[in-house]
């Protein structure tokens, strides 16, 4: 009988059970023909099996074949029911068995039911043979040994596949599985193939047929979205029907797919697939096959309507579209005869293209056959009465090997499976929009590995029907030339081509690395091959050596030219007194010097090398020899002091020739031993240049090269030095100066050329060597020569003695436009201003074709004409005072700068100078006083740093009265700076100090792109961090910006989680973000300001949207001065200054106009006489009076200056000269007070004190704001009283009373700690919960507690760890404690039983007297056990062990006392020889002592060496202290155990030995039974002690000795005490020596 599984239904309809009752069977849906056609192949094969003569004679083969309805559980359940039939079987209770009911089973199609089906049939080695089950992990024969199968496994097809993939250079593919084991494990080899092979997958997504829809569009959706062209697919045929009908909707043409035997060749997924979605599918097919007859018995279905008429009934109607019974429900449908033709059906069952599966099935049957036709023993008939066994026929099977009829060789390998085999299918388009299957190629896994794959791809149809190989890589192949790098985090398939460095070179494409060049060669501009370097050297060919080589001719020309005018005009005054003897040897060594550059020049040699350095040194050195000669005769000329004495008589015409000769002699030697000992050389040089090998002259020895240069440079130095000492000669006769000019020329080429010369490349350092040389000499001949030829040639005139002994007088002039000021007045002294009356101006293009013209200022600013008018205000209050500067007026010079920086500078250099020339004596510097005492202004920062940087060096004071910028009071850079008011170094730290205070530790910031604002939010961010605030942005812009970049800045704002704002900016600068703000609902955000808005009333007039409500910032404190108001009003200054600037003004001020014209406007008509009293606008609101008073305080600052400079009292001393550097003294010290009480006076970095209300803007009446000073901060007080803020005063953003909240991360509660969020700063955390064992009670980390205590729940505590130890009170002592006192009291009794019955025959043949002592060591050994528990005590840790070790050695060695008095009784082969002697009561109470003293000395030097002491155990369990005895010495607790386990091994031994002692006398097998049990639970309590934590260790160890204890007892007296109480006729000496039928236990 054969089984046969196959699945011919796909599904089932879906129950709920209600757990109630039992469930109810499956009721199968959806029938699959295949199925069926593939149990018609099973039955063809057994029919034809049947009708054979050769195969199987006489015997007949059946068959029970199951649907399996798609489920593996019933797939488990069906195979269970082949094994075993209905019937109950009666058995005998030894065993229920009986034989499988079928030999073999045939199925399952699908790897995931055979998997399931071959782990229960395994075990009884049924063999299961699967057509189609290709899952490699079915040739695991460990887990599946009697799995069979007859097509190849999926081991073969991966690999296959990845092959297939790795012919066509695909290398860059998708893959999509079935989610089961065939899908799974068949790709799994795939991808681990196709990894070895160098193909990446790009995706590997699985799914199941009856997985969500949603599930597989996102599959669709991951192709779509894939670059990778190919998709592997491992995919059922039924999976892929499910995939395609959902690929229907998109349109996803244009991928290959590679497919596997699963569907490739599947004539009905080709009729699916209506989209063309397929086209092209290349992949793995079992070979084609036929079998004879097959098809015509397959269309012949009565054998299924003579198995189940049901299933037949199904079948029919599911074939025919019929019913053969209609019933009313039911739709309309033809009612089924029976007689229906099935030829004339077309659909999956008539459909042949699974011949190859059907012919599997046909194998495996026949396999079968094969296997019982040899078992049977048939040739003619078989042997029925052979009982056959599965493991047997599973053998056979595996040992088949035969032909079918149609030729095809059966077999199966050791691993179950077939020969691997597969035809490569090819997807091409038939006639009638059919699919054709053709077949392209063949793999066979048995050929070598070279041979094993052969296709033919002309004939090969691609996806979209295209002849041409699809491409599908992630990068494209590197070219020659170029070297793979991968791209992060990308699979190896996706790289960039990287062109190999220079000096490299790959000639291979896909090249992982790139070959470095030999030395002498080099990479051609493509990568792809190292040519030779070029030789190179400076040669007479090139540009550079003609220059040079003309250059140095053209020297020699002009050397000569001038020898030629020095000897024709040899007898002149000019000549002689220019030493003419030494003017010639000095042009004839220069001729020389310009002639030796030549031999630089040319291929090195050996001669060429030696000779270009040495020329250049001699000559050079003869050179300044004459030049120092020259300086010596002029400095003794000249210097001669005593009238009458000649020096020259030392220094005349030999000594000269004697020194110039000494002085070049010096050089000859230092050049002879360098040529001597280590000459330059030509050298090849392949370093200086990559492409290039530089012929050069290797020094040789560098200490002379440079001994030559310092020569020549110690020379010119002392040359330079004596001419320098000789400058101040008469002017005419500049000898000296020319020599000195010409020497620092000399001295600054040959520096210069130090550096150069060693980092110039190749030729170029020959280059720039010559250079030196050409420019050295050029420089010598030119300055010393050439004046004196243009006197001689150009004005003979001059060449006289009179002339060259006269003087001149020169003058300086100024240079540039000249500047008008726009206010001024006359005075004794003026003071300067700078202040911007215009904020910008007009843009012009300048065409460079002529002068540009000056600025034309533009948009009048009425806060600087307020500034302006408040230094007047304060010049007319000090010429008004008889106690200031009395009798003294102060004038000044105001300028208007535009806002334009440049123009600051410029007009801060007018105030320093005046109109006029200087003239100045040779002697003197060019240079006069200056025409200003003093300049006050710029308003901002920026200008004010240029302006101090170029008038610090002249000492000028600079006093600010509104630039803050922390950068100014860097006194090294700008030391005549001053200002009166704080800088922003204060207020920067004062901002962060006011945000800290509210607890803002998450704010954004936006500051002004200059220096005020950079700076100044610098030093805030800087502060800020230190006090634990984060900025979440900080951005920056200028008013002139585009709106763009202001608009990105509003979208940061926007977006940002801060809700605190710091805006470090200019009111202009401010004015513009508002203006863009306006269209933005952007409130909500809480503002914080610095000083340069926070009280400007204009900025609160144009928040229209609210947008700055609650505002809160820093202001400099309030002030108020007496009259300015009224003198502000009055412009009469303004008028009588400047008529064009006040005209300006006026309009501007009134909105009308003095002079109408028709292009203009309509305005009203100026008169003149308007009352300012009635206009309302900047010009006429006096919220800036803090400033004000700052521009007053400053002239006062210089006015006290003035005043103490001139020492004032009634009068002032006007004979003293005024100095800048003594002003900027004087004002640094001034300390005064003004008339309003103000202190006025400057730290060491010109600032005065750090003092600020904070202001907050509040709503007033009318919609207006009111700023509202509700603190102050004082940067001079300590640290911690600084700031003083009255918080219940404050409004807040949107009006509120409540501090709004800007935090990035809520603060941490005690018990958890901050941990930080990746890239983020460090505001933004996490709160973890602190660890066990760990506290905090901060937010920052968390603290280990101390060892004796631990962590409470809300980890914010340490509480005291618990102690514990094995106590009486608890469960465990107490059952302990019980357990002991019950062995006690059980061993009293069995001692009272002995010692009754102690006369008797079974007690005195068992050695009574040790007995007893076994019980009292018993007795003993329960009591021990009691020392173990309780609070551990030094002198309880030591008894325990030591009272247990002794004890227990007692006991034992009373055992092995009576093992070996048993052993000698009974062991005695000799009759009449008494062996007792030897072994008698007197010896057996010395071995028990022998025995027990050994263990009572182990444990005295345990005692004594180291003792057992209590120890607190804090590593054990986390939160508690274990109180428990520390062994002291391990040693000696393993000794006392070792001594133990030595003596129950000995005793286990001869207890053994004695074994076979007469057996009712059975006292030697119950000691080795209890010295098992003995041995046993010490063994297992050693890795229990050694792993059990704290007091269960000691609980182990006392069940230990409990446990061993009771084992003695009840093995050795139990027995005994039964027969004497219950069984007393067996106490007899008849009985103990005889021999019984049945043992006692």
């Amino acid at each position: 009988m054969l089984g046969g599984l196959f699945s011919f239904h796909t599904n089932w309809k879906e129950r709920e059970n209600t757990y109630m009752e039992k469930p109810l069977r499956l009721q199968c849906t959806s029938l699959n023909f295949r199925e069926f056609q593939l149990a018609q192949a099973m039955l063809f094969a057994i029919e034809e099996i049947n009708n054979s003569s050769d195969l199987l004679p006489g015997i007949s083969l059946g068959y029970k074949i199951y649907d399996t309805c798609g489920s593996i559980a019933r797939s488990v359940r069906v195979a269970l029911s082949l094994v075993n039939s209905n019937e109950m079987v009666a058995s005998p209770a030894e065993e229920c068995t009986r034989p499988a009911q079928v030999q073999a089973i045939m199925g399952e199609t699908s790897s995931s039911p055979c998997t399931a089906i071959a782990t229960v049939m395994g075990p009884f080695h049924i063999p299961l043979i699967s057509h189609f089950a290709t899952c490699a992990c079915l040739s695991d024969k460990i887990k599946y040994p009697s799995f069979l199968r007859t097509i190849p496994s999926d081991y073969y097809q991966s690999r296959a596949l990845a092959h297939l993939v790795k012919h066509f250079g695909w290398t860059w593919v998708g893959a999509v599985r079935s989610n089961e084991d065939y899908g799974n494990n068949g790709m799994a080899t795939f991808i681990e193939t196709a990894q070895h092979l160098g193909i990446c997958v790009e995706y590997s997504v699985s799914f199941f047929r009856t997985d969500p829809s949603d599930k597989i569009q996102k599959i669709i959706d991951i192709i779509k979205a894939s670059t990778s062209k190919v998709i592997v697919t491992f995919l059922s045929h039924m999976d892929l029907d499910v995939l395609l009908h959902e690929l229907s909707g998109h349109n996803l043409t244009g991928y290959q797919w590679v497919g596997t035997e699963a569907w490739i060749f599947d004539s009905q997924t080709a009729e699916g697939d209506i989209n063309h979605i397929l086209d092209g599918a290349i992949g793995l097919s079992i070979p084609q096959a036929h079998v004879t007859g097959l098809r015509e018995f397959m269309l012949d279905v009565r054998p299924l309507n003579s198995s189940n008429a049901d299933l037949f009934s199904e079948f029919w109607e599911a074939l025919f579209s019929c019913k053969f019974r209609l019933s009313k429900s039911t739709e309309i449908q033809r009612e089924c005869t029976g007689e229906e033709d099935i030829n004339g059906v077309e659909n999956s069952f008539t459909d042949m293209s699974l011949m190859p599966i059907f012919n599997n099935v046909y194998k495996g049957v026949y396999a079968v056959a094969h296997a019982l036709h040899n078992i049977l023993g048939c040739n003619k008939t078989c042997d029925k009465n052979k009982q056959l066994d599965p493991f047997t026929i599973l053998q056979h099977i595996q040992r088949s090997n035969f032909t079918t009829k149609e030729g095809d060789r059966v077999f199966f390998n050791k691993n179950g499976d077939p020969a691997a085999k597969y035809e490569i299918i090819n997807w091409q388009p038939g006639e009638n929009g059919l699919v054709n299957f053709v077949t392209v190629g063949l793999y066979d896994a048995t050929l070598p590995a070279n041979k094993q794959m052969n296709l033919q791809n002309k004939s090969i149809i691609w996806t979209q029907n295209s002849p041409e190989v699809p491409v599908s890589v992630c990068s494209e192949t590197c070219p020659p030339g170029t070297r793979k790098v991968l791209q992060k985090g990308k699979p190896v398939c996706c790289y960039d081509c990287m062109s190999c460095a220079e000096g490299e070179m790959s000639n291979s494409t896909d090249a992982v690395t790139c070959v470095r060049c030999p030395p002498e060669s080099w990479s051609n501009d493509r990568r792809d091959v190292c040519i030779k370097k070029e030789a190179e050297f400076l040669s007479y060919d090139e540009i550079m050596g003609i220059l040079l080589t003309a250059a140095s001719l053209f020297g020699t020309c002009i050397t000569s030219f001038v020898a030629f005018i020095f000897y024709r005009h040899r007898k002149t005054p000019l000549v002689r007194a220019n030493n003419s003897e030494l003017s010639f040897l000095l042009l004839f060594s220069l001729t020389l010097c310009f002639l030796c550059s030549l031999t630089f020049i040319g291929r090195p040699s050996e001669w060429s090398c030696m000779l270009r350095h040495t020329a250049f040194g001699i000559t050079f050195v003869l050179c300044i020899s004459c030049v120092l000669g020259k300086t010596m005769v002029v400095l003794m000329a000249f210097k001669a002091t005593l009238p009458g004495r000649n020096v020259m008589k030392w220094f005349g015409p030999t000594q000269q020739r004697l020194s110039v000769m000494s002085f070049t002699l010096v050089q000859v030697i230092i050049c002879i031993l360098w040529l001597t000992i280590s000459p330059p050389f030509p050298s090849k040089n392949i370093k200086a240049y990559k492409d290039k090998i530089i012929l050069e002259c290797a020094l040789g020895s560098a200490v002379g090269f440079w001994a030559v240069l310092g020569y020549i440079g110690l020379l010119a130095m002392l040359c330079f030095i004596c001419a320098f000492l000789a400058r101040k000669l008469p002017d005419n006769f500049n000898e000296a100066k020319f020599i000195t000019f010409s020497m620092l020329i000399f001295c600054a080429v040959w520096i210069t050329f130090i550096p150069a010369y060693v980092s110039s490349p190749g030729k170029f350092s020959v280059a720039v060597e010559i250079f030196a040389i050409l420019a050295s000499t050029f420089g010598l001949l030119i300055c010393i020569f050439i004046p004196k030829c243009y006197v001689m040639l150009l004005k003979p005139d001059r060449n006289t003695k009179k002339h060259i002994m006269g003087k001149g007088v020169p003058f300086c002039r100024p240079v540039g436009d000249l500047e008008t000021p726009q206010l001024s007045k006359d005075g004794d002294i003026i003071l300067g201003g700078i202040f911007s009356f215009h904020s910008s101006w007009k843009n012009r293009e300048n065409t460079y074709t002529q002068k540009p013209l000056p600025l034309e200022c533009i948009s009048l600013n009425f806060r600087e004409f307020q500034f302006a008018q408040s230094m007047l205000f304060a010049i007319e209050e000090i010429n008004n005072s008889t106690d200031l500067l009395p009798g003294i007026s102060l004038g000044y010079d105001i300028y208007d700068t535009c806002g334009s920086i440049a123009r600051s500078v410029k007009v801060a250099l007018a105030l320093t100078n005046d109109d006029s020339n200087v003239s100045t004596t040779s002697e003197g510097p060019c240079m006069k006083a200056a025409q200003v005492q003093a300049i006050m202004g710029e308003t901002s920062s920026s200008p004010s740093t240029a302006i101090a940087t170029v008038i610090g060096p002249f000492n000028i004071p600079l006093i600010s009265h509104f630039a803050t910028c922390a950068c100014l009071s860097d006194k090294t850079k700008y030391p005549s700076f001053l200002r009166t008011i704080p800088s922003d170094y204060y207020q920067s730290r004062a901002l962060a100090h006011l945000v800290k205070h509210f607890g803002w530790t998450w704010v954004g910031a936006v500051r002004t792109n200059d220096d005020y604002g950079n700076n100044g939010m610098a030093t805030f961010t800087e502060t800020a961090e230190q006090l634990g605030v984060c900025l979440e942005y900080s951005v920056s812009f200028f008013r002139t910006d585009p709106l763009e970049k202001i608009q990105k800045i509003i979208e940061i704002m926007k977006s940002s989680t801060s809700k605190v704002i710091v805006a470090f900016l200019s009111h202009m600068d401010m004015d513009v973000l508002m203006h863009e703000l306006s269209p933005h609902n952007l409130t909500g955000h809480q503002w914080i300001g610095s000083e340069s808005w926070i009280f400007d009333s204009q900025i609160a007039a144009m928040d229209k949207n609210h947008i700055l409500d609650g505002a809160i910032g820093l202001s400099v404190p309030k002030a108020r001065v007496g009259g300015l108001r009224e003198f502000m009003f009055n412009v009469e200054a303004l008028n009588s200054s400047n008529s064009e600037l006040f005209t300006e003004f006026w309009e501007a001020l009134f909105s009308c106009k003095f002079k109408e014209s028709e292009s203009a406007e309509f305005q009203s008509k100026c008169t003149g006489r308007e009352d300012l009293t009635e206009v309302e606008n900047s010009f006429t609101d006096m919220s800036l009076m803090p400033i004000f008073n700052n521009v007053y305080k400053g002239v006062y600052a210089v006015a006290h200056a003035l005043h103490d400079i001139l020492s004032c009292n009634k009068t002032c001393n006007d004979n003293v000269r005024l100095d800048p550097t003594t002003i900027l003294q004087h004002l640094k010290k001034i300390h005064f007070k003004t008339k309003e009480g103000d202190e006025v006076y400057f730290n060491e970095n010109g600032d005065p004190t750090g003092t600020y209300e904070i202001i907050n803007w509040q709503p007033g009446e009318n919609g207006m704001v009111d700023f509202v000073t509700v603190g102050l901060y004082d940067a001079s007080l300590p640290a911690d009283k600084k700031l003083n803020l009255t918080n219940s005063a404050l409004i807040w953003t949107q009006n509120s009373l409540e501090v709004p909240v800007s935090v990035c991360s809520e603060t941490c509660p005690p018990g958890t700690r901050k941990v930080l969020q990746k890239g983020k700063p460090v505001c933004c955390h996490d709160c973890v919960k602190c660890a066990e064992g760990e506290i905090s009670n901060t937010t920052v980390t968390c603290v280990r507690c101390p060892l004796e205590t631990w962590s409470n729940e809300a980890r914010d505590a340490c509480v005291k760890k618990e102690a514990v130890f094995l106590s009486y009170g608890e469960i465990m002592g107490a059952l302990l404690t019980a357990a002991s006192l019950f062995g006690t009291c059980l061993t009293a009794i069995v001692t009272v039983i002995f010692f009754r019955y102690r006369k008797t025959p079974l007690v005195r043949a068992n050695n009574s007297e040790l007995s007893f002592l076994l019980l009292f060591s018993l007795t003993l050994c329960f009591l021990c056990s009691l020392t173990f528990i309780g609070e551990p005590s030094e002198w309880s840790c030591m008894l325990r062990h030591t009272a247990f070790g002794i004890t227990f050695v007692l006991c034992l060695s009373c055992v092995l006392g009576k093992t070996i008095v048993v052993l000698m009784a009974f062991k005695a082969t000799l009759p009449g020889k008494n062996v007792m002697k030897w072994f008698g009561p007197t010896q057996q109470r010395l071995s028990v002592l022998t025995f027990t003293v050994v263990q009572v000395i182990i444990c005295i030097l345990w005692l004594t060496i180291s003792p057992p002491f209590p120890f607190r155990n804090f590593n054990e369990i986390k939160d508690k202290i274990i109180l428990e005895c520390s062994l002291g010495s391990a040693v000696g607790f393993w000794s006392v155990l070792g001594y133990i386990g030595l003596l129950a091994v000995l005793c286990f031994t001869l207890a053994f030995l004695a074994r076979k002692l007469p057996d009712n006398f059975n006292e030697a097998k119950f000691i080795t039974f209890s010295m098992l049990i003995f041995c046993a639970v010490w063994i297992t309590f050693i890795p229990a002690y050694v792993s059990s934590p704290g007091k269960l260790s000691v609980a182990v160890e006392i069940f230990a000795i409990l446990a061993s204890t009771f084992g003695l007892l009840f093995c050795i007296f139990i027995p005994k005490c039964y027969v004497m109480l219950l069984k007393p006729e067996k106490n007899t000496k008849k009985n103990m020596m005889g021999k019984g039928q049945s043992k006692l236990f």
